[in-house]
């Protein structure tokens, strides 16, 4: 076209992710939304109030770049009291606008063009082009259906003297998955005498069931050293929408992680700062969480069991797989489509989490809805 500027993408195949693609399908067709990963019912009134105050405080203006004091005093003292890790307020925490600006500052902090990053797919979507838009080379270990496991020895072989991060998600999007105690015990031994780094993205970390405890980085300090891990007040209080999130690393990290974050957002919303620090003084806001999604897991668990379906087993967000290569060999994205315009239930493919779209017939779906939603769902998902 005349008068256009020629360039190189640096993101040459990235699309509009299929979040928007189900979405936007869903809208068309007014189907139920099982596909996006949000709630669809409110936050707390008592944490919208606050929020309300310290706007009308005046709380309203920058607050510092590394976010308000008072907000990582409260998340020193709730990591402390969950994992029993130490954490300095002032050096080694960060507040960010949202667990995705954290994922993407860290990846830009340290991966520099021909470095190689281990990624672990199914991923999630940003985790490839943050690595690529900064000349990183993603290597992929595949996970496998149904159970979806790491072996760590086998994924120890792809390590290379030009690996310089490798990418954990516990518990996991998009299966449900969580690691164990042996799992990050053997990432700190295979990543042990490197100098590769644990970017470890642990946003659903109150959102595990069954009594099982998250098992996050911070547990094991030899292994916290290397690491920098991603938090989400979004997908712990319900307020996707909020964009603000938490990214704690020892200080020597830290250090290069704000020099990027200073430049790439600067600050995060001020008045929802001071109202999550009031918020946080009460643990029993996030320590009630498992049991709040524990059952709404269960019941649509039992909705699924009804159905033809095979579920597997969610241990952990608040997303649920089931295959269906029993009823349909089409591939995972038509089956998807299929669902949403012949069924009125929108769901995600599990391909679209592999870079190269392994398909082994299970679709996601989102159980953070009212059991009013769901059960309208299942009336259609056991028809199927």
């Amino acid at each position: 076209m005349k008068g256009t500027v020629e360039f190189r993408s640096k993101l040459p195949n990235v699309g509009t992710t299929i979040f928007t693609v189900m979405s936007a399908l869903a809208n068309k067709h007014k189907a139920i939304n099982l596909s996006q990963g949000f709630p669809n019912f409110d936050c707390s009134p008592r944490l919208k109030g606050l929020v309300t105050k310290y706007m009308e405080m005046g709380y309203n203006q920058y607050p510092p770049m590394t976010g308000v004091l008072g907000l990582r005093e409260e998340i020193a003292r709730k990591v402390e009291g969950m994992y029993g890790a130490n954490v300095n307020p002032d050096t080694e925490v960060t507040v960010v606008a949202g667990a995705t600006q954290g994922l993407f500052t860290a990846i830009s902090a340290f991966i520099r063009p021909g470095d190689e990053v281990v990624l672990i797919e199914p991923a999630y979507d940003s985790y490839r082009p943050s690595i690529e838009v900064c000349g990183g080379v993603p290597v992929i270990y595949e996970l496998k259906a149904p159970n979806y496991k790491i072996n760590w020895d086998q994924l120890a072989q792809l390590f290379s003297p030009k690996t310089k991060m490798i990418i954990i998600n516990t518990p996991h999007n998009p299966t449900g998955t969580s690691l164990k105690e042996e799992d990050l015990r053997a990432l700190q031994a295979v990543t042990a005498g490197t100098n590769i780094l644990v970017l470890s993205d642990e946003v659903y970390e109150h959102l595990i069931y069954d009594g099982k405890a998250h098992q996050s980085v911070l547990r094991f300090p030899d292994l916290f050293q290397r690491s920098l891990a991603v938090y989400s007040f979004g997908k712990t209080f319900h307020n996707t929408g909020w964009k603000i999130g938490y990214v704690i690393a020892p200080d020597y990290l830290t250090v290069e992680f704000r020099k990027v974050h200073q430049f790439n957002v600067f600050t995060v919303n001020t008045p929802m700062q001071y109202a999550l620090a009031d918020f946080l003084k009460d643990p029993k806001e996030y320590l009630q969480l498992p049991e709040f999604y524990q059952q709404k897991r269960d019941y649509f668990s039992k909705i699924l069991e009804q159905s033809r379906f095979k579920p597997i087993q969610s241990e952990g967000t608040y997303f649920q797989l089931a295959a269906y290569g029993h009823l349909s060999q089409e591939p995972d994205t038509e089956f998807a489509k299929r669902m949403t315009i012949d069924h009125g239930v929108a769901v995600i493919p599990v391909s679209v989490f592999y870079s190269g779209g392994r398909d082994d017939k299970v679709i996601r779906f989102c159980f953070a809805k009212t059991e009013e939603l769901l059960a309208n769902a299942g009336k259609s998902l056991v028809k199927i």
